[in-house]
């Protein structure tokens, strides 16, 4: 789109690049297909870099996905990245009544906070902040007001005056008495005590707010009101989202706790091989040694870097995980060894502490090491030998001491063959290699496996699920389990989310698991491959829209398919008048 005027012509998409906040739009399998620059300041990330990548890669607890299963837009969601505090509002994208994508637009709420700051110090810039102020304000979704000491409304935003169908300039000017009666938070004009928190009707809305007094050389100057929550509902909600978060949270403090950990319910077992695997585990733990983790993707190596850990007379320092994998090379640098102020353009005031750091008397966990890159590489085994770190910026060295475990999928040996991975780190790392056998090669385990999931999902959705149907448990059973553990977790978790009972039954799971128990193979085998697997294909349609009574959009989602390929492949083989 091109916007012009009389000297000028501009683009939306530098519009949007010179907006404070950061948006970020996804299609419907969570790729991300847009980013304004703005998403730099939180990333660190070049935007050229995380198109095309899913959104849960950069931004985990986004929660844009969840927009596309309920179709709803989620406002003033909180969530922390990198060490910010961010507020998120999260919309559904429709073109002719389809859901094509979703947009999320995130704030950083200590932006406003500074700025607030700066008013109330600095009271010759007001004018000028009020300026900057007026594009933050109406942008927010927290509706603000401010008045001075007489009562008169100084400022506002869109989102306060939206309460009274005005626009904020209607109100601009006015003894804040005559907007609307008993607006409580000028109380702290007199008394000059902040409140926070606190419900009162405005105009009709039961809301959550806070009334701050703006003081200047000692003196009450006016006063601040927040609308903190549009809503009494929204806190609610908002309380029973951290109710389970802490439940969550439990959950993960007895995995690396010690003494009766469900790190270990996941690892014990019946398995010959995995038992023998974990008192092996629980020795080495003890030394201190270096240790490389190998194995299939999914198959536990993390839970076994947190054993090591939990069991290690670090116990009481840092885990600090690494992967490898996810963070571009370019940043990889900074991110491990840390960098002073003013090292680079875009450096973080006061600098940033590395990994290597971050680790001193605990874990460091390198996951993905077959993934780094060879220079990268050197500069960790300078760190493994010298047991120093150098800060980017900075000529003092930083003495550290942690306990390094490495863990990878890949073909090391193979790697050094093709001089894509040094021999010399190799071989630091490989002090103790512990090889995790792949989930069905311990199938024996799965009933345990399946139970420790269980308990975990019942705290996180609140719910109590009793156990899994024997039919179910025979499809699980004979599934070859590419995925491994990580794999069965992502099964349970999709039938939390479909259960509609006390017992996981067989049409919870996934159409793909489902078309084993439902079909028997031999009708298969006459004919060509192509026919073979167009049979396959239709009986997994049919599943699908059955599963889901017809709704297509959720049979797509369950079969891993977009909208428009799940219609070609119903016209393909004649089912589009289901």
């Amino acid at each position: 789109m091109l916007l012009e005027g009389q000297n000028f012509s501009i683009t939306l998409d530098e519009i949007l690049d010179n907006t404070n906040n950061a948006i970020i739009a996804v299609d419907p399998q969570g790729m991300i297909i847009y980013a304004n620059r703005a998403v730099f300041n939180i990333l660190k990330i070049p935007v050229s870099n995380i198109i095309g990548h899913p959104i849960t890669n950069h931004f985990p607890e986004t929660g844009l996905m969840r927009v596309f299963e309920t179709g709803i837009a989620e406002l003033a969601q909180r969530l922390s990245l990198n060490d910010t505090i961010l507020l998120s509002n999260r919309t559904p994208i429709y073109v002719h009544g389809e859901l094509v994508g979703a947009v999320a637009v995130f704030q950083d709420i200590t932006i406003l906070q500074n700025f607030l700051d700066s008013l109330v110090i600095e009271h010759e810039k007001t004018k000028q902040l009020q300026r900057t102020l007026e594009v933050v304000l109406n942008t927010a979704y927290d509706g603000l007001i401010v008045v001075n000491k007489k009562g008169i409304v100084t400022m506002t935003n869109q989102a306060f005056s939206s309460f009274f169908d005005q626009k904020p300039e209607d109100l601009v000017g006015r003894p804040i008495t005559e907007i609307y009666d008993n607006p409580k938070f000028t109380e702290v004009l007199e008394t000059a005590q902040p409140v926070h928190g606190y419900i009162h009707d405005l105009n009709g809305h039961e809301i959550i707010a806070s009334r701050v007094p703006i003081i200047q050389d000692g003196k009450i100057v006016g006063a601040l009101g927040k609308v903190v929550f549009k809503d009494v509902n929204e806190l609610y909600a908002l309380t029973k989202k951290i109710d389970s978060l802490r439940s969550e949270l439990d959950y993960y403090k007895r995995t690396v706790s010690e003494n009766n950990s469900s790190a270990l319910e996941l690892l014990h077992g019946r398995n010959r091989i995995m038992s023998s695997l974990i008192q092996t585990t629980l020795r080495v733990a003890k030394s201190g040694s270096t240790v490389l983790l190998r194995g299939e993707s999914g198959t536990g190596k993390e839970l076994f870097a947190l054993l090591l850990h939990a069991q290690s007379s670090r116990s009481e320092g840092p885990f600090i995980k690494v992967n490898c994998a996810a963070i571009p090379e370019n940043l990889l640098e900074s991110e491990m060894f840390g960098y002073d102020e003013g090292a680079f353009t875009g450096a973080r005031k006061g600098g940033k502490i590395g990994k290597f750091e971050l680790a001193n008397g605990g874990t460091l966990f390198l996951d993905e090491i077959g993934d780094m890159e060879m220079s990268m590489q050197a500069k960790l085994l300078r760190v493994i030998q010298e047991r120093e770190v150098e800060r980017l910026g900075s000529n003092k060295s930083h003495k550290v001491d942690f306990r390094l475990v490495a863990a990878t999928n890949r073909d090391l040996e193979g790697m050094i063959r093709d001089k894509q991975f040094r021999e010399d780190l190799y071989y630091r790392l490989n002090v103790v290699t512990l090889t995790i056998p792949p989930l069905r090669e311990r199938i024996d385990d799965l009933g345990i496996l399946i139970k420790t999931f269980i308990k975990k999902f019942n705290l996180q959705f609140a719910q109590s699920v009793t156990g899994i149907t024997d039919e179910a448990k025979d499809v699980l059973k004979k599934h070859r389990w590419p995925g491994n553990i990580r794999e069965l977790e992502n099964i349970i978790e999709r039938a939390f989310n479909m259960v509609d009972g006390t017992e996981i039954e067989l049409k919870h799971l996934p159409s793909y698991l489902q078309i084993i128990a439902s079909h028997d193979i031999r009708p298969y085998v006459e004919g060509s491959l192509e026919t073979i697997l167009n049979e396959v294909e239709k009986d997994a349609l049919i599943i699908a829209l059955k599963n889901t009574n017809g709704n297509k959009v959720q049979a797509a989602k369950s079969l891993g398919l977009s909208r428009a390929g799940l219609y070609k492949k119903l016209i393909k083989h004649q089912l589009h008048k289901l």
